[in-house]
């Protein structure tokens, strides 16, 4: 996960009964396998002392920064955005790497053409 981040910034009240997300999410962070995915992804603890809610921050590796409320979103939820957004700029990096134009943009007349190897469906497969 952290492979794809260059910052984590973790912010909470240590007595703000909806940090459940944050502790997890820190945990998750500074595992073993986290950890050597990316050595060089900076984490911040910032422990507050106001009321302002459990907040995580994520800086990917090309700049874009996401803030998720961690008071309703759950640290697992946090790590499949992360991951998903991920493997979308391996996928841009590997066309950019490759010479190609990104975004791919497909004609919408290919959209709809019938592909060799492909059966075309019936009527009545449609509807099952």
């Amino acid at each position: 996960m952290l492979k794809f981040l260059s910052k984590v910034k973790i912010e909470f009240n240590a007595l703000d009964p909806r940090i459940a997300s944050c502790m997890e999410f820190l945990a998750q962070c500074n595992a073993p396998k986290a950890k050597e995915s990316n050595p060089a992804c900076q984490l911040q603890v910032k422990r507050r002392t106001d009321d302002h809610p459990p907040q995580i921050t994520v800086t990917f590796v090309n700049g874009v920064e996401e803030v998720f409320d961690a008071t309703s979103t759950p640290a697992q939820t946090i790590r499949t955005m992360i991951l998903e957004k991920g493997q979308f700029l391996e996928t841009e990096q590997m066309f950019r790497e490759a010479g190609e134009k990104w975004p791919v943009v497909i004609p919408e007349e290919e959209l709809h053409q019938s592909f060799p190897g492909t059966k075309p469906r019936k009527a009545e497969e449609k509807k099952q």
